[in-house]
């Protein structure tokens, strides 16, 4: 097992990972009106540029100038760093980016003043190990909507191999007009605040987040990230499993010999689209899962796609440390076919472990067990 050292979010509802939980407790959401490049009314959770420059500069005192996500994700990474304790320099240290985009947003502007290489995903990461001055070259992952978890299964190998005593995982992506329109074309977006797993669901909401987990092999009371497992079921470029075979597979081999019985809660990808969350609930049914509380955090944060397994793992985690949890946001009529146990209230436990699940498209599935181990 591998050790969550610390951890931090930044999104519409704050700069901290405390901020960012609290508002969760207080049924707070970053979700907000806005719109479409076509004029169409979304619903959006946004990052205030604003703010976010502020914050940057007065961390850093940096002149040089830097995109919005790599704001976010250097400003993630050194909160992180800094509450671990940890060397960001040290060649004991490894980075692990995970996002889907990262500054696609520069295509569409005909003069942004960065070098041509600020585009691809290579150099963000590049980017990021570079500004802490990390000797190391490190992993990019890019895998649709469950890169988040990917990069944690990463972290997983990256400290079994013995080469690096802590991997910092670090997770960012922005909504704009490009990102807009694909999810647009799928008719995918609600332009009302998202309903996951509920029968008046109409789609997602997208979201702009950073989020980073410190992740090292010393032993101490709190998050471990037991196992993790990645399966593929090929179903179509867009479209989920209707049978929910790639996630059924992916929680059979996460969970191993661990008894439904002994799980908290699952926090599930519930993008609040029809196809996803009716192939979520087949898939936890088939595991025999369909008695474990399950909840969705896309009403509160949106989809933030490179981010979302990161952020969502570090909200996860917090409530199973306070053994509570959380309801899923705008959940009142059932909406999907199938047996499964949609919390709606906060509620206790006395459970050590839960489960994250993410899927994405071209048929991708990823699953993360978590121990709260005391």
């Amino acid at each position: 097992m591998i050790y969550k050292l610390s951890d931090n979010i930044i999104s519409s509802l704050g700069f901290t990972t405390t901020a960012n939980y609290q508002a969760v407790l207080e049924g707070k959401s970053g979700i907000a009106p806005g719109k479409d490049p076509a004029g169409n009314d979304i619903a959006v959770s946004r990052l205030d540029p604003g703010k976010l420059e502020e914050t940057f500069r007065t961390v850093f005192k940096k002149k040089e100038e830097y995109t919005l996500p790599e704001q976010a994700m250097l400003l993630s990474a050194h909160i992180a760093m800094e509450e671990a304790g940890i060397s960001a320099s040290s060649a004991r240290t490894c980075f692990v980016l995970s996002s889907t985009k990262g500054n696609i947003h520069l295509l569409g502007l005909p003069s942004h003043g960065f070098e041509k290489d600020r585009l691809h995903l290579w150099h963000t990461a590049g980017l990021l190990a570079g500004f802490f001055g990390n000797p190391n070259v490190p992993v990019t992952v890019s895998n649709a909507c469950i890169s988040g978890a990917c990069a944690q299964i990463a972290a997983i190998q990256l400290l079994d191999q013995g080469n690096y005593d802590h991997v910092v995982v670090t997770g960012v992506d922005l909504a704009p007009d490009f990102i807009v329109s694909g999810f647009q074309s799928f008719k995918s977006l609600d332009g009302e605040r998202c309903r996951p797993f509920d029968a008046r669901r109409k789609g997602l909401n997208l979201g702009e987040a950073a989020a980073t987990i410190v992740y090292g092999k010393e032993k101490k009371p709190g998050i471990a990230l037991v196992s993790g497992s990645i399966r593929n079921d090929a179903n179509h470029i867009s479209g989920p499993s209707r049978t929910g075979e790639g996630l059924f597979r992916a929680l059979k081999t996460a969970l191993g010999n661990l008894p439904a019985g002994e799980i908290a809660f699952i926090s599930a990808h519930g993008t609040a689209t029809p196809y996803n969350d009716q192939m979520e609930a087949v898939a936890f049914s088939r595991a025999g899962l369909e008695s474990t509380l399950i909840f969705s955090l896309k009403a509160q944060f949106g989809h933030t796609l490179g981010a979302a397994g990161i952020l969502e793992s570090v909200i996860a985690t917090k409530a199973l440390e306070q053994g509570l949890i959380l309801p899923s946001s705008g959940y009142e009529q059932p909406g999907i076919e199938g047996a499964i146990n949609v919390s709606t209230t906060l509620s206790k436990t006395d459970k050590r472990f839960c489960i994250k699940t993410l899927s994405g498209f071209g048929g991708c599935n990823a699953v993360l067990l978590f121990e709260n181990a005391l």
